[in-house]
C-alpha cells in the first residue's frame, strides 16, 4: 500500500480533458503560492507560529487533494466526485483557517467551543486522516484513530499501566489543535520552517543543474577504478543526500543513470539496485540536511541543528563506506568492468557546466550555518545563491525556471508537509497519556540494565514500525517512546564503568552511602562487572538522576542524549531496504528489472552499516569526543567495517576459506568494539597481516 501511495502523486489527476489543463494551472499557481508564502513568513514576516502553521496544513491540505485524488481507480477521476474530493480540500484548509482566527475567542469563553468550533476542529482531523491515508498509506491514520479513541474512551477500560482516564470531548478537540505538541504545535512548526525552507533550496539546486552535475563529478571521480560503477552509485547518492534527504527520491533520481551502468559493468541486477537503493538511504544521513530528521532530533532535544549535523559528518562516512566496501568486495568477486573511456565525462566540462550552481550554494549554506545564523536564514540566502549561481553555468535560471523550482519545492513537500502536521495528533496523545514514560520503563525493565538488549529491542520495534510508517514518522513516534530509555541506559552503562574501575568521585559517594550504604567501602576500589551490576540494579531511578548531574558535565549529559536519538534516527532508516516493506529497494528494482524480495534482501545486506555504527553511538564517544578522539575511532571503524563486510560475503580480494573468514570476522569486531587504543592498534596490525596473507593466495581460475 506504501509504494502505491508514493507514486500516487504522479498519476494524472484528471482524465485527459479540457478541465484538466485549468486543474494543472491551479495545481501550479497554489503551489507557487505556498512557496513563496512560507519564503516570505520565514524571512521577512512577523506572523505567529498558529497562523504560520495553520497556512501551512490548510494549504497543502488544498495541494494535496488537488494531486492526489481520493483512490487511485477510474471512478475517482469521475467529474462530481473529483469535484466532491476537491471540495473537501477547500473545506479543510478553510477550516484550518478559521481554527486559527477563532483561538482568541475560544480563550475568551474559558476554553469552551461553539458548534463553528466543533465543525471546524471535526473537519480538520478527519482532513489530516485522509490525506495522511493519500500519502503514506493506511498505518499513521489508523495509530491516529487509535491514539484519539485510547485517550477519550477506551483507555479508561483497559487495566494495568496503560490504563487511562479519558478526557473531555472538548478537552480533547482542544489540545488536539492547540496543544504545544498537537495538529499545530512544535512539529508542525518543524515543517512549516526548516523543512520546507531546505526542500525549496533542494529544489532550486536540482533546477539549476546540480543533480546533472553531482552524477557527472561522481562519475569523473569514480568511474575508472574497479566496481567504478558502483562507486559512482555510492558518491551520487551521497552528494544528492545533501540537497534531498528523501531516500526513495535519491533512489529515483540518481537510479536511473547508476543502476544501468552498475550492469553493463557486470554487477547483478539485484546488487545494482540494492547498492543504489542502501546508498539513496544513506541520504538521509548526510549532513546537512538529513532530511526532516535533524530539525526533529533538534527540536526534541533542544541540541543545536548545527552541532547535530556536525557530529553526522563522521557517521555518514563510516555508512557510505561500508556500502563502498560491499561494491568492492563484489567488483573483485564477479570481475566487474570499469566504465568505459566513452562513458565518462572529462572533469573539465564537468566543472564548467554545473560546479558553481553545486558548490557555491550548499558552500555558502554551510558557512553560513557554521557562523551560527538559523537554518531558514541559511537557507533563504542559499535560494538566492542558487540563482545567482547558476548564471555562471549554461543552466541559467530565468523567470521560468524560477518558477518550476518554486512548483517543484512545494509538489515535493505534500507528503512530508501533511505527515509532520498530522502525526502532532499521536505525540499529542503520548504526552498528555505519558506513555512515553512507561514505554521506556518497560524498555529499561526487558533490558535489565543490558544496553545492547535495548538496542535489539528497539531495533525490532523501529523494523515493525518501519513497516508501515514513513522514516521520518517511525523516527518521531519511535524517538518519543524509546529514546529516554536509551539516554538512562548510556548513562548508566557510564556509571557502571566508573565503578568497575574504581573511579567514583568522592562527591557522589554521598549518593551512594545514602542509596546503598552496606557498598560504600566498595567503592574505593576497583570491582568486577558483577558486583557494579548488583549496585546498580539496586539504585532507585531518582538516585541515578542524580547522580547525573554529579558524575557528568552537561557536554556528556548532551552527548548521551544527542546518542540515544540518533541511535533511533539510524535504526529507523532500515524500512527503506528491509523486506517485507522496502519503499528505496522497491524504486531501485522496478529500474534494475529485478525480483524486488531479492532486491529488498541485497540492500539490507548492504546497508548493514545502520546497525553497526549506532554501536559505536552507545558504546564509543563517536559524538561525544574531542575531534581527534572521533577521528581515531572513524580509522579504527573503517578497517573494522571492512574486515565484517568480508566476513559477510565470504571473498576480500579473493575468496576466504573458512578460517580466513573467522579470523577476519574477528580482528572486524575487534576493530569496532570500545577498548584502549593499543589493542585496536594489535588488532589493524592483524588486519594488514591478514590482508597481506590474504592476497599471497592465489585466486581460482574462472570457468
Amino acid at each position: 500500500m506504501r509504494a502505491e501511495t508514493h507514486t500516487r502523486n504522479d498519476l494524472p489527476a484528471t482524465p485527459n480533458r479540457a478541465g484538466s489543463k485549468a486543474l494543472q494551472w491551479a495545481i501550479s499557481g497554489l503551489a507557487v503560492a505556498l512557496s513563496v508564502s512560507h519564503l516570505w513568513m520565514n524571512s521577512f514576516g512577523n506572523v505567529s507560529t498558529l497562523w504560520q502553521n495553520g497556512i501551512h496544513f490548510g494549504g497543502f491540505a488544498v495541494l494535496c487533494a488537488l494531486v492526489s485524488p481520493i483512490s487511485a481507480h477510474s471512478w475517482a477521476r469521475h467529474g462530481l466526485v473529483r469535484a466532491l474530493d476537491i471540495g473537501f480540500g477547500l473545506a479543510v484548509g478553510l477550516a484550518a483557517l478559521y481554527l486559527v482566527y477563532a483561538e482568541d475567542g475560544i480563550y475568551d469563553r474559558g476554553v469552551r467551543l461553539v458548534t463553528m468550533d466543533w465543525i471546524a476542529g471535526t473537519v480538520v482531523i478527519l482532513g489530516a486522516i485522509e490525506f495522511t491515508r493519500r500519502t503514506t498509506g493506511w498505518i499513521i491514520p489508523i495509530l491516529i484513530v487509535l491514539s484519539l479513541s485510547y485517550i477519550s474512551f477506551w483507555g479508561a477500560h483497559i487495566s494495568g499501566i496503560f490504563a487511562f482516564r479519558g478526557l473531555s470531548t472538548e478537552t480533547l478537540m482542544f489540545r488536539s489543535i492547540y496543544g504545544d505538541d498537537a495538529l499545530f504545535g512544535s512539529i508542525a512548526r518543524i515543517s512549516s520552517t526548516f523543512v520546507f525552507m531546505f526542500i525549496i533550496f533542494g529544489a532550486f539546486l536540482l533546477k539549476s543543474g546540480a543533480g546533472e552535475f553531482i552524477i557527472d563529478i561522481s562519475r569523473v571521480v569514480a568511474g575508472r577504478t574497479v566496481g567504478g560503477p558502483g562507486f559512482v552509485a555510492v558518491l551520487a547518492s551521497g552528494l544528492t543526500g545533501t540537497i534531498s534527504g528523501s531516500a526513495v527520491a535519491n533512489t529515483a533520481s540518481t537510479g536511473v543513470i547508476t543502476i544501468p551502468l552498475m550492469k553493463r559493468a557486470g554487477f547483478a541486477p539485484k546488487f545494482a539496485a540494492g547498492v543504489e537503493a542502501a546508498s539513496s538511504t544513506g541520504g538521509q544521513l548526510m549532513p546537512p540536511i538529513m532530511g526532516a530528521g535533524a530539525f526533529v532530533m533538534a527540536a526534541a532535544t533542544q541540541i543545536p541543528y548545527t552541532h547535530i549535523v556536525a557530529m553526522s559528518a563522521l557517521p555518514a562516512l563510516l555508512y557510505f563506506a561500508t556500502v563502498a566496501f560491499f561494491v568492492r568486495i563484489d567488483a573483485k568477486r564477479t570481475n566487474a568492468d570499469l566504465i568505459s573511456g566513452d562513458d565518462t565525462p572529462a572533469l573539465l566540462d564537468v566543472l564548467k557546466r554545473g560546479a558553481p550552481s553545486f558548490i557555491i550554494p550548499v558552500a555558502l549554506l554551510i558557512t553560513l550555518l557554521v557562523r551560527g545564523y538559523t537554518p531558514t536564514y541559511a537557507a533563504g540566502y542559499a535560494i538566492l545563491a542558487c540563482i545567482a549561481a547558476s548564471w555562471l553555468t549554461p543552466h541559467r535560471m530565468g523567470p521560468k525556471a524560477i518558477f518550476a523550482a518554486l512548483e517543484l519545492g512545494a509538489r515535493n513537500m505534500i507528503m512530508t508537509a501533511i505527515l509532520l502536521t498530522a502525526v502532532g495528533l499521536i505525540v499529542n496523545v503520548i504526552a498528555t497519556a505519558g506513555i512515553g514514560n512507561t514505554f521506556s520503563i518497560m524498555i529499561s525493565s526487558w533490558a535489565d540494565g543490558n544496553l545492547l538488549v535495548a538496542l535489539v529491542l528497539v531495533a525490532l520495534a523501529s523494523l515493525v514500525l518501519g513497516m508501515g510508517l514513513p522514516v521520518t514518522a517511525a523516527y518521531i513516534v519511535l524517538g518519543t517512546l524509546s529514546a529516554p530509555a536509551l539516554y538512562q541506559l548510556i548513562l548508566q552503562s557510564q556509571i557502571t564503568d566508573l565503578l568497575i574501575a574504581g573511579q567514583v568521585p568522592q562527591t557522589a559517594k554521598a549518593v551512594f552511602m545514602i542509596a546503598v550504604p552496606e557498598q560504600l567501602a566498595a567503592l574505593s576500589a576497583p570491582m568486577s562487572q558483577q558486583a557494579a551490576a548488583e549496585i546498580m540494579a539496586s539504585l532507585p531511578l531518582e538516585t541515578l538522576v542524580l547522580l547525573y548531574d554529579l558524575l557528568f558535565d552537561p557536554s556528556i549529559l548532551m552527548a548521551a542524549l544527542l546518542s540515544a536519538h540518533m541511535i533511533v534516527f539510524w535504526l529507523s532508516q532500515d524500512s527503506n531496504v528491509t523486506p517485507p516493506v522496502c519503499l528505496a529497494a522497491f524504486t531501485a528494482a522496478a529500474i534494475a528489472k529485478s525480483p524486488p524480495m531479492q532486491t529488498g534482501f541485497s540492500a539490507w545486506k548492504i546497508a548493514k552499516g545502520l546497525y553497526l555504527v549506532p554501536l559505536l553511538f552507545a558504546y564509543t564517544p563517536l559524538l561525544a569526543g574531542d575531534w581527534a578522539t572521533m577521528l581515531e575511532i572513524t580509522i579504527f571503524a573503517l578497517f573494522g567495517l571492512w574486515a565484517i563486510g568480508a566476513a559477510i560475503e565470504g571473498h576480500w580480494e579473493n575468496p576466504l576459506d573458512p578460517v580466513m573468514r573467522l579470523a577476519i570476522l574477528l580482528v572486524g569486531a575487534t576493530l569496532l568494539w570500545p577498548l584502549p587504543t593499543v589493542w585496536h592498534m594489535v588488532a589493524l596490525a592483524g588486519f594488514a597481516g591478514l590482508f597481506a596473507a590474504h592476497l599471497r593466495m592465489r585466486r581460482p581460475a574462472i570457468a
